[in-house]
């Protein structure tokens, strides 16, 4: 079995993660849109409204946690990452559009209404765990 394979497809197919902050010992999850791209695997995008109070958490304490959700109720395939680094990305909603709206196509009117004020943030990583089903999946490391 190719991990980094089935990495690629878990991310691929899915288009919401959890992502979960911690500010004061008061852990927080917060279901989010995101983007990876296949030629940086170990970067994930996401988008917020400016001054949000999760903006505000990801200030206090970059970081996070996240798995992403599966797509369908038969399967409980997912990726799941621990002590990930976030941080405002230098990139806009503008830079990255095609990407979100390729994942998720109501996007576009997300991005049409709001796009100048939704800040990009990226979720930076080492190693990711594949969880495919019982007993099967492993690590991936970049």
């Amino acid at each position: 079995m190719d991990l980094i394979q089935e990495f690629n497809r878990v991310m691929n197919e899915t288009n919401r993660i959890s992502l979960a902050t911690t500010v004061d010992n008061i852990p927080n999850v917060r279901v989010v849109n995101f983007y990876n791209n296949p030629q940086n695997k170990k970067i994930v995008y996401f988008a917020s409204f400016r001054g949000s109070s999760k903006t505000l958490y990801l200030l206090q304490n970059n970081i996070v946690a996240f798995t992403t959700i599966p797509v369908s109720n038969e399967s409980s395939e997912h990726v799941r990452v621990k002590n990930a680094i976030v941080k405002k990305s230098d990139l806009t909603i503008y830079d990255l559009k095609n990407g979100f709206i390729k994942k998720l196509p109501s996007y576009k009117k997300i991005i049409e209404k709001a796009g100048d004020i939704l800040d990009v943030y990226e979720i930076s990583f080492n190693e990711a765990d594949v969880i495919l089903d019982l007993g099967k999946g492993g690590k991936v490391t970049f």
